[in-house]
């Protein structure tokens, strides 16, 4: 590999770390942002925004496919996409039912697991 390419493949991997470090950034967001006062648990606005009925379910699908958009960018495999889709799924349809619904958001963390499932395909594989 000539001296070129090689800086090219470095340049061309710091910017998918860069990425991926973004999306994790995201997830951070969505999943664990907010420390719960007395019981030292963490929420996020997927969590908050999706106490708002309908619309908050709304908003928290959209922010979830942009992760999943962003690993198919990325060139994250067919398996790894479909695992996302379904934890995305989940989390919209279970978190949509009302009470379970939110309790269920606050536990399930399906950015999180999908910026894991994210840096797994692209970073380690």
């Amino acid at each position: 590999m000539s001296l070129l390419s090689r800086a090219s493949a470095d340049a061309d991997s710091k910017e998918v770390e860069r990425r991926v470090d973004r999306v994790k950034w995201f997830a951070q967001l969505l999943d664990e942002s907010v420390k719960l006062p007395v019981v030292n648990y963490r929420v996020g606005l997927d969590a908050i925004v999706g106490l708002v009925p309908s619309v908050g379910d709304l908003i928290t699908l959209v922010a979830s496919l942009l992760i999943v958009g962003e690993a198919y960018r990325l060139g994250a495999g067919p398996v790894t996409i479909s695992r996302m889709l379904v934890n995305v799924g989940i989390d919209t349809v279970v978190g949509s039912l009302p009470l379970v619904g939110d309790l269920f958001d606050f536990a399930w963390k399906a950015n999180k697991r999908n910026a894991r499932l994210l840096e797994r395909a692209v970073l380690d594989g």
